[in-house]
């Protein structure tokens, strides 16, 4: 089956089970932008549990814009904060070294719309699983999918988030507030580091 979804920052581990076992992955980009989703958010689990990272945007509610249009707000320096974040949250992980130097391009150049920077952190994800990242883009926004295709897109909704019920795996503050399931897969990524991929493929979906 292929999978139609929403472009997300650093998507959570429902975003990744998702496109890992799809036979095609097609990203929606003529949609409008929708706010409090994880379209420019991402969650990460802190030393206080877990904590929203949220890029920045340029946008109105008075007229509607296409994702694929919205701007960053580059006037404050988000990069640099979520780097941090990333840092004290994840830095006594086993796997956080192994990977950061690859991300790191991703909090060291200016990013100009959203969806863009969403694309490069799907890109370099798959990058450090070693897959291909392969997919295609919608050419109008359709309500309906056709039978072949899964419709993932309520999977960037946090206000009405599907609940998903994944296998444990260690986690850095897990001894403070036990397992947060469905966190960026950062998280996963971080704490699995090669293990990562065979994770996702044992994950089931709820819709």
């Amino acid at each position: 089956m292929d999978v139609l979804l929403h472009p997300t920052y650093f998507p959570n581990v429902a975003h990744f089970v998702a496109m890992v076992k799809a036979d095609e992955i097609i990203f929606e980009v003529c949609d409008n932008y929708q706010k409090q989703t994880y379209r420019n958010r991402t969650s990460v689990y802190a030393a206080n549990g877990k904590l929203d990272l949220n890029i920045p945007v340029i946008y109105s509610q008075k007229n509607r814009q296409l994702f694929e249009d919205v701007a960053i707000f580059n006037e404050e320096p988000w990069q640099t904060q979520h780097l941090k974040t990333l840092e004290s949250a994840y830095r006594t992980s086993p796997f956080f070294e192994f990977y950061i130097d690859d991300l790191m391009p991703l909090f060291t150049s200016e990013a100009n719309t959203v969806m863009d920077f969403n694309l490069n952190t799907n890109r370099l994800i798959f990058e450090c699983l070693q897959l291909p990242f392969v997919y295609s883009k919608t050419e109008r926004f359709q309500l309906d999918t056709e039978d072949h295709i899964i419709d993932a897109r309520p999977l960037a909704n946090c206000r009405k988030e599907i609940p998903q019920k994944f296998n444990p795996y260690a986690q850095v503050f897990d001894d403070k507030y036990g397992f947060l399931s469905n966190l960026s897969i950062l998280d996963l990524l971080f704490n699995e580091g090669p293990n990562t991929e065979l994770y996702l493929e044992s994950q089931h979906l709820n819709f």
